[in-house]
């Protein structure tokens, strides 16, 4: 299964690209991983529309709340059913037009706070991390 992280606008925070950066590459160890930032809905749209047979979810304060285990299960059981692809949708400051929301098959919320948009990437490129970590095992969880 590979994961791709899809973003409304760039990460321009040099210490939270870094730190983005990080767990991408940790991620990568045990699955494929991409970020791709796109500078308006339009664009992100097309992308969407060309990979249709990915589970798309989109990241809102109103999604459903799950904790780290329960990531790590949900998706353990897409990976398991043969999912080829999970798109993480990820706005702006501004969030998403409603065609993003009409487009995904999921709504994730990080959490009930609010966050900065580019403290929210970094935020679930960790909660990726933690749950592919517990899926395979790993000590970091701990």
């Amino acid at each position: 299964m590979r994961i791709r992280l899809l973003m409304l606008g760039k990460t321009r925070r040099t210490e939270m690209r870094a730190i983005l950066d990080d767990y991408v590459k940790r991620i990568s160890r045990w699955c494929p991983v991409e970020i791709t930032e796109v500078r308006d809905a339009p664009a992100t749209l097309k992308k969407l529309d060309t990979d249709r047979a990915a589970t798309v979810v989109l990241l809102d304060a109103g999604g459903k709340n799950l904790d780290s285990n329960a990531l790590a299960r949900w998706l353990g059981e897409l990976r398991d059913r043969g999912t080829g692809e999970v798109i993480f949708l990820c706005g702006d400051a501004h969030g998403f037009p409603d065609e993003f929301r009409k487009r995904a098959h999921h709504t994730l919320a990080l959490s009930p706070m609010t966050f900065s948009h580019e403290l929210a990437r970094v935020m679930l490129a960790e909660q990726l991390y933690r749950a592919l970590a517990i899926l395979f095992g790993s000590p970091y969880p701990k």
